[in-house]
């Protein structure tokens, strides 16, 4: 199963949340980690943390004095979600060999790790394509593209 840490899920909120500030104050949105957590009931100290490393890769900047806080270092339409996710956690894996960890002992007869490397592929392309301008929209109301595929969500009883 793909599973977004906490950790990622948190810096996510609070990228949409800086989106939604930014949009709301024509592009020079600030918000503290405190005011974040707040609104969200995350934890302070995991939060700050959070936005620090997010800060670190340059996707945050952070401001000093009585109104800092943290703000989009770019524009939220140039931000992906892979972005995100590839700063909290690091690369993405959908296996536990890699290109470079050839020390499984099936490594040389695994007849399926291409096809989830190439799953995994795709996935990161999905998130890479997905920007956190959309996130901060409601993309429920927007229609896919004509000929687009449309997300299926299956159920099991």
């Amino acid at each position: 199963m793909l599973r977004l840490s906490k950790k990622t899920d948190y810096a996510l909120m609070a990228m949409k949340h800086l989106a939604l500030q930014s949009a709301a104050s024509g592009g020079m949105g600030a918000a503290s980690a405190r005011e974040i957590a707040e609104h969200y009931d995350i934890p302070i100290e995991l939060l700050a943390k959070i936005l620090q490393r997010l800060a670190r890769r340059g996707l945050l900047t952070s401001h000093q004095g009585t109104r800092g806080g943290y703000s989009l270092a770019r524009p939220a339409t140039v931000i992906s979600v892979a972005d995100v996710i590839q700063a909290v956690d690091g690369p993405l894996t959908v296996t536990a060999c890699s290109v470079h960890d050839q020390g499984c002992g099936q490594y040389s007869k695994c007849n399926v790790r291409d096809p989830l490397w190439r799953i995994k592929d795709r996935i990161i392309s999905a998130l890479a394509a997905t920007s956190v301008a959309e996130l901060a929209t409601d993309m429920a109301a927007i229609p896919p593209p004509a000929g687009a595929a449309v997300p299926v969500s299956v159920l099991r009883k």
